[in-house]
């Protein structure tokens, strides 16, 4: 028999989903002979060897010869996940919004790693989700049958639009990680496999939706204020006094920068302003 160490003996430990090969005996051919390879269901059931394309029949155990069951051993024991490791991921859109409450709740989850920046969500490349989505996949590539979950506060801070949120949870799915709110209607862990997939389509819709209503009550209450007199943005830097002045002197042949210069404002401003009552 084949030491312990090697891919043949882990393949062997498992019965061939195949050709029926029990626990403990090669592969066999269709005509009842040992096969030269393991059939690839049955070392991808090694997480090991998911990755190899072909696991070879060791020579002591006679490829091409008639097939004989060999001694019987225990079937592989699936060993039992440990506690789910916990990767958080912060983020807000402005350098002036703050990160430490969302801090706070990540480290009362018991995240072992926590990844945060600040940066809108209408940038595609967000370099920390990128690291923290990274740091889960290669803890689950090393150990496939421990939990690994991605922990936010909130779905908001993972993507805008429903379709981007979808494609996250595809992510998520095929690499087997678990997405975690600690906030909002939809508190809790969820598995994207299964049922939870659907939470996850159903959780995507739902920001969207939010993120939709705020934007439409934004826009309402703009065009309400509007109506009153009463105008949004950045009040002007040259008001009528300032443009006064500054259309006396340029009538008098004074240079834009100059004029500029003694106002206290920017040359393009004072064009700007000097064009439009031109």
């Amino acid at each position: 028999m084949t030491t312990n160490t090697t891919p043949a003996t882990q393949v062997e430990r498992h019965a061939c989903p195949k050709c029926d090969a029990p626990a403990g005996s090669p592969c066999r051919t269709g005509t009842g002979k040992v096969a030269a390879s393991y059939h690839t269901g049955r070392f991808a059931l090694v997480p090991a060897l998911k990755a190899e394309l072909t696991v070879k029949t060791p020579a002591d155990r006679n490829p091409g010869k008639p097939w004989s069951a060999g001694a019987p051993v225990p079937e592989a024991i699936e060993p039992a996940p440990g506690a789910a490791i916990r990767i958080g991921y912060a983020r807000c859109s402005t350098v002036g919004q703050e990160l430490q409450s969302q801090l706070d709740m990540l480290a009362s989850a018991s995240c072992t790693r926590v990844f945060s920046e600040k940066i809108s969500t209408r940038v595609k490349e967000r370099p920390e989700l990128d690291k923290a989505l990274a740091l889960a996949r290669d803890i689950k590539a090393a150990a496939p049958h421990q939990p690994v979950i991605l922990t936010v506060v909130e779905m908001k801070r993972l993507a805008r639009s429903a379709a981007e949120l979808m494609s996250l949870s595809s992510a998520l799915q095929a690499d087997g990680i678990q997405l975690e709110l600690l906030s909002g209607p939809l508190q809790g862990v969820y598995d994207p496999n299964g049922a939870g997939a659907i939470v996850f389509a159903v959780l995507a819709v739902s920001a969207e939706v939010e993120r939709e209503g705020i934007r439409e009550k934004t826009l309402e209450g703009l065009e309400a204020a509007a109506r009153k007199g009463n105008h949004g943005g950045r009040p002007t830097v040259v008001d009528a006094d300032k443009l006064a002045i500054a259309r006396a002197r340029h009538a008098k042949g004074e240079s834009v920068t100059a004029i500029a210069k003694a106002l206290g404002v920017s040359r393009a401003t004072l064009y700007r302003h000097i064009g439009e009552t031109a």
